[in-house]
């Protein structure tokens, strides 16, 4: 398989999904600045969409959207436990957490992140992401991890998402739980090699 990624951005979930799941695969740069691989290829005539992240199976079939692509990776290492059995309710909650990572909180990032974006929309966001957060915060009350104590992928979305909070001022540190999720997060070898793999730490 090959992960399409640029460092830092939401292929940082699947990347995490794929070295803790144990699971070969080529990790290829696709910043998405320049949109030029390391080649020289143009990444829009792999992916038209030009975004990341992006799989490719080695049978050359592809998918695009991070938490489709996080279920797939965890299917294929079931002993891993990285997801609830399909069909189980505990399944639904997995997506429930993976859906509302993506809409709520990675979303909302997008105005923060837009250059140009006016001061004010910039605060709106800062605040909607802010009361998003304090929910998380009491759904960690009493698990380590947001299905339970068992790390699943909606883990390393939710970590690769609250991540970026440092980089667009918005605060956690009022949110202790939160805070230990992303230390208790940060230790996992398999966060760690992801990491380095994108250059995010020594």
């Amino acid at each position: 398989m090959k992960l399409y990624y640029s460092p830092g951005a939401c292929s940082l979930s699947p990347h995490i999904a794929l070295h803790e799941a144990g699971l070969a695969f080529e990790a290829i740069a696709a910043p998405t600045k320049t949109h030029k691989l390391a080649d020289g290829t143009d990444y829009y005539s792999i992916n038209p969409l030009g975004y990341v992240p992006l799989l490719v199976l080695d049978d050359g079939r592809q998918l695009r959207e991070g938490p489709a692509i996080v279920q797939y990776i965890a299917d294929q290492a079931p002993e891993k436990q990285l997801a609830p059995a399909a069909g189980t309710f505990e399944r639904y909650k997995l997506q429930e957490w993976l859906t509302f990572i993506g809409t709520e909180l990675h979303k909302s990032f997008s105005p923060l992140f837009t250059p140009g974006m006016p001061e004010e929309v910039k605060a709106a966001a800062r605040t909607r992401l802010g009361g998003r957060l304090q929910w998380v915060e009491g759904q960690l009350a009493e698990h380590a991890y947001l299905m339970g104590q068992q790390f699943t992928v909606a883990d390393a979305y939710l970590f690769t998402v609250v991540g970026w909070c440092r980089l667009v001022g918005v605060d956690i540190s009022a949110l202790p739980r939160l805070g230990e999720f992303m230390a208790r997060m940060r230790a996992r070898p398999g966060v760690q090699a992801a990491l380095r793999a994108e250059g995010l730490r020594s």
